[in-house]
């Protein structure tokens, strides 16, 4: 960032202001963060940041973002977390998604490092994901469907609180394949807010994947920190471009998905994407759409 030129850095700055991360993943967590949620709110406000969602894959967060918004008031950043369907919240648990939906929670993830699809996949596309400071118990694979390819009965079970309590719906790390038909059941029975986690990075969506995604209702959220210098780049500016052609900037969300040691502060990494997109001449609109205006409809904040 310090070869941009002033000019190009308050732009940067004024299209920031107003902005929503989707995908903080602040400390404290199981996994090594590189700040907490107190120093990533304590960011988000200095840019000027209307929402942070804080993603742990273990624990529901939704306590320790109320607890800060009350205690920082004055940053006027608000705060949200949910809950992540691993084997630490007992898989597909409508239980959990009750519990969740309950005290506030905005969002229910799919499993995701507990997904069959993220394990089967630990020496391939998932060997660099962040590994937990200490030794976890081995996981349970997770599946959305039974042996037979059916929708299993715990998962219309949380489409269905997840519908009720109007929550986002997020696709975690099944697989494309899986996710297609979880989404669209998921549409039958009420669900209006839908979000493709990294569709391109462990789920394994193809063009027309997205696209169907898309169709189905759904945005595609792509992780910023696979676009930018660190330990988690994984794409170039141009798949980054590609991708946005795919969904239109008006189903397109972009994520920190930062936190993560050997790559910036997630305040840091939307500084760094929004300057990128300014170089692929993505106009000013669509910037504020995909960093903002769409996670906030998604929030139900808008």
């Amino acid at each position: 960032m310090n070869t941009l030129s002033e000019t190009r850095k308050t732009e940067v700055a004024e299209l920031l202001v107003g902005a929503i991360d989707l995908h903080c993943h602040s400390g404290p967590a199981a996994m090594p963060r590189i700040l907490d949620h107190h120093e990533a709110l304590m960011d988000a406000a200095g840019a000027g940041f209307r929402a942070v969602l804080y993603k742990d894959h273990f624990y529901l967060g939704v306590a320790h973002a109320v607890m800060l918004e009350k205690l920082f008031p004055e940053t006027g950043v608000r705060l949200y977390s949910g809950v992540a369907l691993n084997n630490a919240s007992g898989g597909i648990n409508p239980h959990a998604v009750n519990h969740a939906a309950n005290i506030g929670a905005k969002i229910v993830w799919l499993p995701t490092l507990s997904a069959a699809n993220h394990i089967a996949q630990t020496e391939g596309a998932a060997k660099n994901f962040p590994k937990t400071a200490r030794r976890m118990l081995p996981p349970i694979p997770l599946s959305a469907l039974d042996a037979n390819g059916n929708i299993t009965d715990d998962t219309k079970m949380v489409l269905d609180l997840v519908a009720e309590a109007d929550m986002i719906l997020a696709g975690g790390h099944l697989p494309a394949s899986e996710l297609i038909q979880v989404f669209e059941e998921a549409g039958r029975r009420g669900v209006k807010r839908m979000l493709v986690n990294h569709p391109t990075y462990v789920v394994g969506c193809t063009d027309d994947d997205m696209r169907e995604l898309v169709r189905l209702g759904a945005y595609l959220e792509h992780s910023i920190c696979m676009f930018i210098e660190g330990k988690a780049l994984e794409f170039t500016p141009q798949d980054l471009a590609h991708y946005i052609e795919i969904a239109g900037a008006d189903r397109t969300v972009l994520s920190s998905d930062l936190g993560l040691q050997g790559s910036p502060r997630p305040i840091e990494g939307f500084r760094q994407i929004v300057a990128l997109l300014l170089d692929l001449q993505i106009s000013k609109a669509d910037i504020r759409k995909m960093i903002g205006d769409n996670a906030a409809w998604l929030l139900d904040i808008s």
